[in-house]
């Protein structure tokens, strides 16, 4: 048990190294953690032997649960309803097209059986939401034309479709009756329908009447839980996988995903997005955010779960097409966004997201005019206040004025402004220091601290304010200072 408990914390410690590792090189930290269970798999370095499908199934089943559900629950209804008719037709109509090709594909190119290859096509069709998600808030990736809420509904709710399609697959393998096929289908759509929407109403009259107002608390404790999910689910199939076994499928598999990549997804794609208006851009971007993942991987292992017989490796080809889409196409995605000059820096990706806090919270800053000042004996509608900023009160000779737009700023007043709120993290050129009543920079000024070169005093916290420091700007005890190097 001992040894058991030791392995697991070397796991998770292992996740969280190579979560840093991927921020710093540019990798997606799913790659990582799937390269993880490789590495303590059997052909791994720990040789450690996990061959059970049964308990992968039922492990990432659940794991898939709370990614789909944080997908709906985590995205904004405001950003996401002016694409919402796209990301349905991508995510059912463009799930079809592009099982379709690529099992005419297998079966014509490949010579694959034609139930095999439907079922690899069913089973490839969707797109990985773990994948998109992470890759699009690692990154701080916000695209334009609303792309990235696009993205995050067709990837958070095109599993059902690809799901009933694989089950399709599995009725024709099996040699069920083609009347079993439309009534299952009709069960599994009304039925799920039926409990989700049961679920939904519920869960909101449950949230009302108990009077819960901490939207942003929820949204990040089941963030922390998909986290977790996603980690699980990756770490699994790398350790499930038999790298040995990769080298004998490397054609068929390549030659699948590359048709998958070029051909099939920017086919579904195009026929349904050009007709909506969506510019060539925005078709060759969403194209290649067609991530394959963890949700294909989990269907394969469905199918091997269940027994079925199967002249081709299943699980290995689709390991090892979703193992090149997250490597190449997530590595790539930012750098084909900005190529295709798809990339909107004047947003936040975070506002796509519930968990993005609106400008009911405000962060102050003050701002004194002295005397030469630029905004002096100027009205508050002439001057060029920082993006996202409003001069809130003046305070002049012990007063305080409401300011208007042709309200004019004199010498000696003092703006009070809300300005966005300063976010340090996952910044590396930014630091914050504490300054204490012990500290060398106490009670002294800007000026007097001789500062290096490379070395700048960007923003000093003091209590619910925020000062833009000056040269005669005097550091005081429990001053939060924030140097940009």
């Amino acid at each position: 048990m001992a040894i058991m408990l030791l392995l697991c914390c070397a796991v998770i410690l292992s996740c969280i190294i190579a979560n840093r590792f991927s921020n710093k090189f540019g990798m997606p930290a799913l790659l990582c953690f799937m390269a993880l269970g490789m590495i303590f798999g059997s052909d791994g370095l720990f040789k450690i032997s996990f061959n059970n499908y049964q308990i992968t199934e039922q492990l990432c089943t659940i794991a898939l649960i709370f990614i789909m559900f944080y997908g709906g629950f985590g995205t904004k209804w405001q950003t996401a309803r002016p694409v919402a008719a796209k990301a349905v037709l991508l995510s059912t109509l463009g799930v079809v097209i592009t099982a379709m090709l690529t099992c005419l594909f297998c079966y014509q190119v490949l010579h694959f059986s034609f139930t095999e290859s439907f079922l690899i096509g069913a089973v490839l069709s969707s797109t990985d939401a773990a994948s998109v998600f992470s890759i699009l808030r690692s990154k701080n990736l916000n695209l334009k034309h609303s792309t990235a809420p696009l993205l995050e509904i067709e990837s958070g709710s095109n599993d059902p479709m690809a799901y009933m399609l694989t089950m399709i697959a599995l009725a024709m393998i099996s040699g069920d009756s083609g009347a079993s096929v439309p009534v299952m289908l009709l069960t599994q759509i009304g039925v799920g329908i039926g409990i989700g929407i049961a679920c939904a109403i519920l869960g909101i009259f449950a949230l009302r009447k108990g009077n819960i107002n901490n939207k942003i608390t929820l949204v990040h404790f089941f963030d922390g839980i998909t986290g977790l999910a996603q980690i699980l689910i990756f770490f699994l199939l790398g350790l499930l996988s038999f790298p040995h076994l990769l080298p004998n499928l490397f054609l068929p598999a390549l030659l699948i995903a590359l048709f998958l990549t070029f051909l099939a997804r920017p086919a579904a794609v195009f026929l349904l997005l050009l007709p909506f208006g969506s510019s060539l851009r925005q078709c060759l971007l969403v194209a290649w955010s067609g991530l394959r993942g963890a949700a294909s991987i989990v269907f394969a292992i469905m199918v091997i779960a269940k027994g079925t017989s199967l002249e081709h490796d299943l699980f290995h080809i689709v390991f090892f097409i979703s193992l090149l889409s997250v490597a190449i196409q997530g590595s790539l995605l930012p750098m084909v966004a900005r190529k295709l000059g798809m990339v909107d820096n004047s947003s936040d990706i975070r506002k796509t997201f519930n968990d993005y806090q609106d400008d009911s919270d405000l962060t102050l800053m003050r701002m004194y005019i002295p005397n030469g000042h630029n905004w002096q004996n100027r009205k508050i509608e002439e001057v060029s206040f920082p993006t996202g900023s409003l001069a809130l009160m003046i305070k002049r000779e012990g007063d305080t004025l409401i300011p208007r737009g042709n309200t004019t700023i004199l010498a000696d007043d003092t703006l009070i402004l809300s300005v966005p709120s300063y976010r340090g993290e996952n910044d590396g050129n930014l630091k914050e220091i504490l300054v204490d009543s012990g500290h060398n920079w106490c009670n002294s000024s800007i000026a007097e601290l001789n500062l290096p070169e490379n070395i700048l005093i960007a923003l000093i916290k003091r209590g619910d304010e925020n000062i833009i420091p000056q040269g005669s700007t005097v550091i005081h005890a429990d001053d939060r200072v924030v140097i940009y190097k």
